[in-house]
């Protein structure tokens, strides 16, 4: 599912440089950029109606997430790679107490930055 998400959103990225790369910036400058600021820019490029764009945000949010669910990496080029990493159980301390506490073990979601992202943030 993610990988037709992605794949997707690579076809019309091409697009959207052609036509509305300067009009994406626009939307993109807001300093705290949130899920309907996503969804906002989407639909600036894609056009159609707000539904739309935020049926196909949560489409790839949605997909992202049952990757990880199933253990599986997200690489999205230029952006990053999404994966679950496993850390182990550990004794922690409450601050209030001071009483050991026995932290089980989880799987937690990890992303690591793609070299164009970390350029872009210089």
């Amino acid at each position: 599912m993610a990988y037709y998400i992605i794949e997707k959103w690579y076809k019309t990225r091409s697009a959207v440089k052609a036509a509305g790369r300067d009009q994406l910036l626009e939307t993109l400058t807001i300093k705290t950029m949130n899920k309907a600021a996503i969804v906002e820019a989407v639909h600036g490029v894609l056009g159609g109606t707000k539904v739309q764009a935020e049926q196909a945000v949560d489409t790839m949010i949605n997909g992202i997430i049952d990757s990880l669910k199933k253990g599986e990496e997200v690489s999205i080029a230029g952006l990053g790679i999404f994966s679950v990493k496993q850390r182990a159980a550990r004794e922690a301390r409450n601050p209030r107490t001071g009483e050991a506490i026995k932290v089980p073990a989880m799987k937690v979601p990890k992303f690591r930055a793609a070299k164009a992202l970390k350029d872009a943030v210089k």
